[in-house]
């Protein structure tokens, strides 16, 4: 019994001076804000008074309230006239959304085409929630079924129908081809 006791103790005492061993933390996933909110294959509608302006698809959303910003992956969004008509849409590779102003900004093969054929490629663009304006500094490329603008910067209505290329750099106009 004595030769049990003599084991405990020298088992506890032991115990007690060894070093502590602490799990290894990755702190360089813990830098920054953590979303309040995520989700995957997400669908969001958009109305103003009871009418339908947009319905845009995410791959992943991820929502952060700290920032007040919410990041897109693999967007599409699907603009709609005052008829509740699919007017237009737009598709990037990411978007961000400022919670804030409401204004949403696209990234990455970003494309934008409405219901009559005209097409806008860039970069990068933003919406502009106050004005309803699409806005972007960078390299566009602009296809209709008359005409091809290339050039740096653009502003233009949501809907494709009215806009303007402030630094052109290339432009070809199509004749129609008769049968």
């Amino acid at each position: 019994m004595k030769k049990l006791c003599y084991f405990f103790l020298l088992l506890v005492l032991f115990g007690c001076n060894r070093e502590k061993v602490q799990p290894q933390i990755e702190t360089n996933k813990l830098v920054g804000e953590i979303p309040s909110h995520e989700s995957w294959n997400s669908k969001v509608y958009f109305s103003e008074d009871g009418k339908l302006k947009a319905i845009l698809y995410a791959n992943h959303l991820l929502k952060y309230e700290i920032k007040k910003e919410t990041l897109l992956e693999k967007i599409r969004i699907e603009f709609y006239d005052k008829q509740q008509k699919n007017a237009s849409q737009l598709t990037a590779d990411k978007g961000k959304v400022d919670d804030i102003t409401r204004d949403m900004y696209a990234f990455d093969n970003v494309i934008a085409q409405n219901d009559s054929g005209v097409v806008l490629k860039t970069e990068m663009l933003m919406w502009r929630n106050n004005d309803q304006k699409i806005v972007t500094d960078k390299f566009v490329s602009i296809k209709t079924k008359k005409e091809l603008i290339e050039g740096y910067g653009l502003e233009s209505d949501q809907s494709l129908n009215n806009y303007v290329v402030f630094r052109p750099t290339y432009t070809a106009t199509f004749s129609e081809v008769k049968k």
